[in-house]
């Protein structure tokens, strides 16, 4: 709520129907300067029609009086006050009712109903007293003085407090419209803001699933391989140096091309979008990071440094020489696809040979890519493992998001990933992915 809606609030601590104390002492003090007015002007009333003094007096008291009630009733005000216009008295008391009316909130045709026989009633009540005045005087005006006189005065004593009270409505009732409407829109910009932080977190949390899943696919493939070969090579060590020396050798170069590929994603991630330089004080935005992970992957395809599918023989490779027979067959005509394509299906079989190498070592795995009209399709599968290989196999952690980012990987493309288990017991990872 704005500050005025609360100051607006606060103020509502009136008795009975005011809604402010003010209001209220108003209220008391003009229908105490009524009733005085109408005891008044009672004494001629009780002296022209023949009754007592004390009557005329309490009459004219307790017709004033009902000027107290004028917010509560406003009708009621009004409708007094044009019942005891004959009386010649009440004059106060219409003139604050016919504000209190036309700045209410009735119709329009209740205030003009109204306002109309407090006019007439007021224009025949001048006439009469204005020529009775003319008759005991010694005015010699003319006759046309006197309902000039009762018309000026009936609508000098009516249309002023209805034209005020009119305008009073509404500039209260714009108020009252401004001020919801201030209410309204701070509340939408409270359920913005907020909405804005739960869009954030779900980005943040969206750009840390992309920075981790961007450094899972460069580091722990090669870093997997080496650890298989650091096994094999502590094996052999002895009993076979030379094929050791080849062990070390190959564990020096997965080394050296983790870190190379390290190092690009490190360098787009300092670098940002590469056109603006920060300072070293200044906080880097989450989102920017995750912008710039994703970036990486992109960029080194598009520059020739990242991975691509002329590169599974390699990848391969690499995975034959630390012990794993592995098949690879490729369907249809072999073409070029886009960076992001082509390095997601690069990734999807390297992070299953990867799953091979930590959970089934020594299984006999078949890699399939098939290069259809509108689609790449990818299916790596391996065989159970061999009981003796699994029991020497070198001890890899797995984190369990290996299969998480790739699906990820594909669907983000519009593609369909499927994992699982075979019948024969071993696992199987499929995904196609749409060349377009």
């Amino acid at each position: 709520m704005t500050t005025t809606g609360e100051v607006h609030a606060a103020a509502r601590g009136g008795p009975w129907w005011w809604e402010r104390w003010r209001s209220a002492a108003l209220d008391v003090g003009l229908a105490v300067a009524s009733a005085v007015e109408c005891a008044f002007e009672g004494i001629r009333f009780a002296h022209d029609a023949g009754i007592p003094l004390a009557a005329g007096i309490v009459f004219g008291v307790l017709a004033g009086s009902a000027l107290l009630v004028r917010r509560q009733w406003p009708i009621a005000v009004v409708l007094v006050s044009i019942a005891i216009t004959p009386a010649q008295m009440g004059y106060l008391m219409g003139m604050v009712g016919l504000y209190t009316l036309a700045a209410s909130e009735l119709p329009r045709r209740i205030i003009g109903s109204l306002a109309g026989m407090s006019l007439v009633g007021m224009l025949i009540v001048m006439f009469v007293r204005v020529q009775q005045d003319m008759a005991h005087g010694d005015w010699k005006l003319g006759d046309w003085f006197v309902p000039f006189a009762a018309i000026t005065i009936a609508i000098g004593m009516t249309a002023p407090p209805l034209l005020l009270g009119l305008y009073v409505g509404a500039r209260r009732r714009l108020m009252e419209s401004l001020r919801e409407r201030a209410d309204s829109l701070e509340r939408e910009l409270q359920l913005l803001a907020e909405r804005a932080e739960e869009r954030a977190e779900w980005a943040r949390g969206e750009e840390r699933t992309r920075i981790a899943r961007e450094m899972h696919d460069v580091v722990a493939h090669r870093v997997s391989l080496m650890v298989v070969h650091a096994a094999a090579l502590q094996a052999v060590a002895r009993k076979d140096p030379e094929k050791a020396v080849k062990n070390a050798a190959l564990v020096g170069d997965m080394g050296r091309q983790a870190l190379t590929e390290l190092r690009q994603m490190l360098g787009v991630l300092r670098s940002g979008d590469g056109g603006v330089r920060r300072s070293a004080q200044a906080a880097v935005p989450l989102a920017a990071v995750g912008v710039a992970a994703a970036v990486a992957a992109s960029r080194a395809a598009d520059e020739g440094e990242g991975p691509c599918l002329s590169e599974l023989d390699e990848l391969i490779g690499q995975s034959a020489a630390a012990g794993m027979v592995v098949d690879l067959s490729v369907e249809g005509e072999t073409r070029v696809y886009a960076a992001q394509i082509e390095q997601t299906a690069y990734r999807v079989v390297q992070e299953a040979l990867t799953n091979v190498h930590k959970h089934a070592a020594g299984a006999k795995t078949h890699v399939r890519v098939a290069h259809r009209v509108s689609e790449i399709a990818m299916q790596v599968e391996n065989e159970p493992p061999p009981e003796v290989a699994s029991a020497s196999s070198a001890r890899l952690p797995s984190g369990g998001n290996g299969l998480v980012g790739m699906k990820e990987r594909v669907t983000g493309l519009g593609g369909v990933f499927v994992s699982g288990p075979t019948d024969a017991g071993g696992f199987r990872v499929s995904a196609v992915i749409p060349a377009a």
